[in-house]
């Protein structure tokens, strides 16, 4: 590797951005991407590698390559320092997910209750702003009050963020959708929103009900077709 691609890459994953190596075998020339000036086939298979996360030798016509994917870990903005949400951070966490939970109310958002993770009581539109949700971020609201939970949703739907979830009833999410559509939300930015949020297991504690949540954003990151959680 050349000093100035190594010095790339390095600047790469410092700013979090996903790249991948990628090196033709046999003969050890190597490139960053994305680049515009990469041959489309490269290019199509190093997004590929990207969005599946995975490292490996390829076939691109007579030309065998191996791509090296850097992506940043994924992150989650869990918004509502609740119960549900001391059972989500931890578990989100083993996963390798960079968490931050979001709750002006500084009662409940404390490192003692979320030991090892970030934690902002900003207001959640100004949280959001500062979390800058990608496509490698998911975003959980939990508080079930529209003062908290819209400001993080209209922020998220504006994003690329891969997934976005909000709890409450199926008649709760119903008069979530009206006020979004009265901020400017279409019906398909609002078919984005997992809600209610989690896989249907029937979970009824806190910890069942993040085990559904996690599952459900898992399920998603990796394009698994499963069912929801039909309330909460």
């Amino acid at each position: 590797m050349t000093p100035a691609l190594l010095a790339a890459l390095q600047a790469a994953r410092a700013e979090k951005r996903p790249v991948v190596l990628a090196t033709r075998l046999p003969d050890g020339a190597q490139s960053l991407l994305p680049d515009p000036a990469a041959p489309a086939p490269l290019a199509e298979a190093a997004a590929r590698a990207l969005r599946d996360d995975v490292s490996g030798p390829v076939i691109l016509g007579e030309e065998n390559w191996f791509l090296h994917a850097y992506n940043p870990p994924p992150r989650l903005a869990i918004v509502g320092a609740v119960h549900i949400a001391q059972a989500l951070a931890p578990m989100a966490a083993g996963l390798g997910f960079g968490v931050t939970v979001i709750d002006p109310r500084g009662a409940f958002a404390t490192s003692e209750r979320f030991p090892g993770v970030t934690i902002t009581t900003a207001w959640p539109d100004e949280a959001m702003d500062a979390f800058a949700p990608d496509t490698r971020s998911a975003i959980v609201t939990l508080t079930h009050d529209p003062k908290l939970d819209d400001p993080a949703l209209d922020a998220a739907l504006r994003s690329q963020a891969f997934y976005i979830g909000a709890l409450g009833s199926r008649k709760t999410h119903a008069a979530r959708l009206k006020r979004l559509r009265a901020l400017g939300h279409d019906e398909a930015g609002l078919a984005r929103i997992h809600g209610p949020v989690g896989l249907d297991i029937e979970a009824v504690s806190a910890p069942e009900i993040a085990l559904s949540i996690l599952a459900e954003i898992v399920a998603v990151r990796r394009g698994a077709a499963m069912g929801q959680k039909a309330a909460a």
